[in-house]
């Protein structure tokens, strides 16, 4: 099953050569999650119910002392032993078996629910801290870009091409950068412990990310027919089979019970007499039959089971329209992150036309620099935007990946 998982999640990881690896992150994190473990030891438990009612009813038991001796032709009785046993009807252990046997197979699929949140979140939290890796370096860059820039404009004002006020908006514009970068080290912190904490490992744990992801030529195609094989809508199936099996137990417990029994009684010798069979003990087999003649009880049973099965059906179909409506969301939302990062990028390349218009007009002695802070600002928006797409598209991945991965 975990190799399925992991192989599940190839697409989402090419390009990670130099990084540590997301499939690493992910196979710890199933092997060390608190979440999985808690569900693995539910299933261990439901299982070990087989053994539980794969027995008949206790064995009885029962001795008895004559306080007043009753007389017989021959001899007093002085006490009695007594034993029974009840059997189930036929199949009836069988049917128990079979029931709890469902419920275990509906349980072990919330195993499998959690091992896909747990690739999906520990996948999200992933891009999140190269999304914002990228983010970092993106402000470094136009930190040293605007330091440039102060440089030109002390230049500027030296031979009073600029004033002392364009300087000022320069360093003005480089501390809200720093502070944005100094913002986002704090984000990346709180995110490395989500990551963290996934893994059930301390939250000061370095993790190494790449600084920049690139949105792939072509999308992997989206198979809707799998989302029918999603583990939560499998489990509705399971339950509506251990109803069935309920069911059936139901029918078997309403037939009788059979018991079988024998009773011992220990008799005294008459004194002073011989004949024949003088203090014979006496030795009684017995059969017992329990029958339900008043039946209400399991014929309710049964009209609940049909209830429920009907209830399954309904949760069942309510899901798939949930499912299906955040996997059509998701489609839309990386297609949409594609649209947007094409956007951006023709927009940044525009913009660096801009700031190479905007240079070359530096050596002519005619630059603006209020023009330049608005193409700067401009190129920054743009590198952004075009970080956040690529990450919305790798976050909408996970989510369809989650929904039809087989």
């Amino acid at each position: 099953m975990k190799k399925m998982i992991l192989t599940g999640i190839g697409f989402l990881t090419f390009g990670f050569s130099n990084a540590q690896q997301l499939e690493t992150l992910i196979e710890e994190a199933l092997g060390n999650s608190p979440e999985i473990q808690k569900f693995e030891l539910q299933y261990s438990i439901v299982s070990e119910k087989v053994n539980e009612i794969n027995t008949v009813p206790n064995t009885e038991l029962g001795v008895g002392y004559f306080v007043s001796e009753p007389e017989t032709r021959t001899g007093a009785q002085r006490f009695k032993v007594s034993a029974k046993q009840m059997i189930p009807w036929f199949g009836s252990i069988t049917a128990r078996e079979n029931y709890v046997s469902t419920l275990a197979d509906a349980k072990y699929e919330d195993v499998v629910v959690a091992k896909r949140k747990i690739i999906a979140a520990v996948s999200q939290s992933y891009y999140n801290l190269c999304a914002n890796r990228a983010k970092q370096k993106v402000l470094v860059q136009n930190i040293e870009l605007l330091e440039s820039y102060e440089t030109m404009a002390l230049t500027s004002v030296e031979v009073s091409k600029a004033s002392a006020v364009d300087v000022l908006r320069l360093q003005m514009r480089q501390n809200e950068l720093v502070q944005l970068k100094e913002i986002l080290a704090q984000q990346y912190l709180a995110e490395r412990t989500t990551l963290n904490k996934l893994l059930n490992r301390d939250k000061d744990v370095v993790v190494n990310v790449v600084d920049e992801l690139t949105i792939p030529s072509e999308s992997t195609l989206v198979d809707v027919e799998n989302l029918s094989l999603h583990p939560e809508l499998i489990k509705y199936d399971k339950l509506y089979q251990s109803v069935e099996q309920s069911e059936l137990l139901n029918q078997k417990e309403s037939l009788p019970i059979i018991g079988f029994g024998l009773d011992y009684v220990y008799v005294d010798k008459r004194p002073n007499m011989e004949f024949n069979d003088n203090g014979k003990d006496i030795v009684m087999p017995m059969v017992a039959v329990s029958i339900p003649i008043f039946n209400k009880k399991y014929k309710s049973q049964t009209k609940q089971n049909e209830l429920q099965q009907q209830e399954l059906m309904a949760q069942k179909q309510q899901r798939l329209n949930k499912l299906e409506t955040v996997l059509d969301k998701a489609v839309k939302d990386r297609t949409t992150a594609r649209i947007s990062y094409g956007t951006q990028s023709k927009n940044l390349r525009q913009a660096n036309d801009a700031e190479e218009i905007l240079i070359k007009s530096y050596e002519t002695g005619t630059i603006d620099f209020n023009d330049v802070l608005d193409i700067q600002e401009l190129q920054l928006k743009f590198q952004m935007n075009q970080i956040e797409s690529v990450k919305t598209y790798y976050v909408q991945s996970t989510i369809i990946n989650y929904l039809t991965r087989q």
